[in-house]
């Protein structure tokens, strides 16, 4: 579905990304992985066309995105649902869905709906509440609601579990897990290696702005470099 080959970015004169490559297939759930400021966020800005690259190429679905716009991403059903989760907080739970549909399935907006509502009931319940006023957990569920609304043949989730506690981050990622056992595929863009690498098939992990590591996550589990650099084990 998706496949980047030497990847290259930064910001301004500094280099941030030096030759990322990977891919995702069909129906599966690919972890990018990687400690804080290694390049992750700037590869999910690239991909969802809030950045643009500075060589290499992107391929969705065969066709090539390089220098398309982030409104042509999103029609396409490349769908990033970033770090942080920028939620509207003056809008309601019911406004910031209907807004996920602005480019995207706005035909299909109040069937949407009723589906993310029946994966993420606590928004149900509080339909008509201002989103600011959401807990953390709830937030995130929001802003992956919304993200569905699109109906996205990829999601990019960057950092869901960020600043969850303990019991939300493992309710999150069995959300996540169901979600693709509905048959949609995601990059999770994740610090958290332990529980990404649970529910992913495959994972690449990044250092210094490169792929360091990657394979099937039942490998990589094992990898010794992966248990001295990532979990401390020895």
């Amino acid at each position: 579905m998706l496949e980047i080959q030497n990847l290259k970015g930064g910001y301004g004169a500094v280099e941030v990304l030096r030759g990322v490559s990977f891919d995702i297939e069909a129906g599966e759930i690919v972890a990018l992985l990687g400690s804080n400021g290694v390049g992750k966020t700037t590869v999910s800005s690239i991909l969802s066309g809030l950045m643009k690259p500075w060589s290499g190429e992107i391929r969705f679905q065969g066709e090539l995105l390089n220098g398309q716009s982030s409104e042509a991403i999103v029609e396409r059903g490349l769908i990033h649902v970033p770090e942080g989760r920028h939620i509207f907080p003056n809008l309601t739970i019911r406004e910031n869905l209907e807004l996920g549909a602005y480019r995207r399935a706005k035909k299909n907006r109040a069937r949407n709906i009723e589906k993310v509502t029946a994966i993420f009931p606590r928004l149900k319940e509080r339909f008509d509440q201002k989103a600011g006023t959401l807990s953390g957990g709830e937030q995130q569920m929001l802003a992956i609601g919304r993200g569905m609304m699109a109906e996205p043949e990829l999601l990019i989730l960057d950092e869901p579990s960020i600043g969850l506690s303990p019991l939300l981050v493992e309710e999150m990622f069995t959300l996540i897990g169901q979600l693709n056992a509905d048959g949609l595929p995601v990059l999770l863009v994740e610090q958290n290696v332990l529980q990404s690498m649970e529910i992913a098939s495959r994972a690449f992990v990044m250092e210094n702005g490169e792929i360091s590591l990657s394979g099937p996550t039942k490998d990589l589990m094992n990898d010794p470099e992966l248990k001295r650099s990532y979990l401390g084990l020895s």
